[in-house]
């Protein structure tokens, strides 16, 4: 008898840690960009400096390297995105209709709003949760 880790192969909850100021849940699913999320899931852990752009969105570069899937430009606040052109995992802080385009690859907990304390150089890290 083999049980999965995780209740669900199409959903992958990671935590989202904005370094000395909290943690959000967030959930990786595979349905809404299957390669995407795959590649980063075999990337995890994620670390880098948070970037803001504009007032929406608040993103960090990684060195995934994926092409653009199922790409869209509208997104709801506590979605997330990946940019393919910088690497760049993106949290959106409000509802957005940007120029760029980006694969949809998941959504934040109930904690959206913590997206607003973090600053430009704050370090973001994404993770899967192990306890």
């Amino acid at each position: 008898m083999y049980e999965l880790s995780s209740p669900s192969v199409s959903k992958k909850q990671l935590i989202l840690e904005i370094r000395g100021k909290g943690k959000i849940s967030c959930d990786l699913k595979r349905h809404l960009s299957p390669r995407t999320v795959g590649i980063i899931m075999r990337s995890l852990p994620l670390e880098g400096n948070a970037h803001l752009m504009g007032q929406s969105i608040l993103y960090f570069e990684t060195n995934v390297d994926s092409g653009t899937e199922r790409a869209r430009s509208e997104f709801k606040k506590g979605d997330v995105a990946f940019l393919p052109s910088s690497g760049s995992i993106c949290f959106f802080i409000n509802d957005v209709s940007s120029g760029k385009t980006m694969t949809p690859i998941g959504k934040l907990g109930d904690d959206v709003d913590m997206l607003k304390t973090a600053k430009s150089g704050d370090v973001l890290c994404i993770y899967e949760d192990t306890a």
